[in-house]
């Protein structure tokens, strides 16, 4: 693993969490007027209705325009199971490249099958403005950062590194929590123990970033750790578990969960960088419910 580029400034960090999926939304900035990357964002959805709304984007929105912040990137971690995302939203309304792991078109290549979408969708990841490779930089004013894939939950997860702070996405929640589920399409608890391990195997005083928070009834939401934590505390990844005792817990554990309540439409539209399906000639856009199929 390579070194982030040199910084002496800390990356200064802005969470904001969603509890209706349970999502955590950040800036990344160096201060008032720099420039900035905002990763994994959400779209408001109503399973109910079918309606989306953008009161977490305008939230975002709020934070970045009350900083003078400069939008450079607009980054996913991953094709998300749990929410919609709002890219296509803030970037109209900051600017900015929606980016992702290149291997998000073996995802689009899987559920493209599934949902039998419409032939003109393309599974090379054009959706997205850019595609990023293991070890890529990216460039955010003084903030330079690092792509590291981090596959497991899914082929295409990636973890982004900004002086000594780490996104990861879905790889890891908070100590008391443990990790991702591997049994969706693609996944692979094997890849996940890898993954894990490459990021407890950065500095102790690295602080690592939570896609989710999902806390036990006795303490708050908190999405925020280090390496040395995890390493110590993490129930299923902490230091002496081996790969085959990670992979047992994992495969036995997986079997028990429910599909998340908003699987469906948010892989949809998480593989087409956040835009909707194409509208029909009524003028509406419709999702896929495939029955019996996950």
């Amino acid at each position: 693993m390579t070194s982030p580029p040199t910084d002496t400034r800390q990356a200064q960090v802005h969470g904001m969490f969603d509890p209706a999926t349970w999502t955590v939304t950040y800036v990344v900035h160096t201060g008032a007027g720099s420039e900035c990357a905002i990763i994994d964002s959400v779209l408001d959805y109503d399973p109910k209705s079918g309606r989306t709304q953008h009161a977490s984007a305008d939230k975002v929105i709020d934070y970045v325009r009350a900083n003078d912040l400069k939008v450079q990137w607009i980054l996913e971690t991953h094709a998300h199971a749990d929410h919609l995302s709002a890219a296509p939203y803030l970037r109209a309304q900051l600017g900015g490249k929606i980016g992702i792991g290149a291997n998000i078109t073996q995802v689009q290549k899987v559920f493209k099958a599934v949902f039998n979408l419409e032939p003109g969708f393309q599974q090379n990841g054009s959706q997205f403005d850019h595609l990023f490779q293991e070890g890529e930089r990216i460039p955010l004013g003084a903030l330079a950062g690092e792509v590291l894939f981090v596959p497991g939950h899914t082929p295409a997860c990636a973890a982004y590194r900004f002086a000594d702070a780490v996104f990861v996405g879905d790889t890891l929640f908070m100590p008391d929590v443990g990790t991702a589920r591997c049994d969706f399409p693609g996944g692979d608890a094997h890849a996940l123990y890898a993954s894990t391990r490459k990021l407890l195997s950065l500095p102790g005083e690295t602080r690592l970033f939570m896609c989710h928070d999902y806390p036990p009834a006795d303490r708050p939401v908190a999405f925020e750790t280090t390496v040395a934590e995890q390493r110590a505390k993490n129930i299923h990844v902490h230091d002496g578990i081996s790969e085959d005792e990670f992979v047992a817990m994992r495969t036995q554990r997986d079997a028990t969960l429910d599909m998340p309540t908003l699987i469906l439409p948010s892989v949809q539209v998480n593989i087409r960088a956040g835009e909707l399906p194409p509208k029909e000639d009524n003028g509406v856009a419709y999702l896929k419910i495939p029955l019996n199929a996950l």
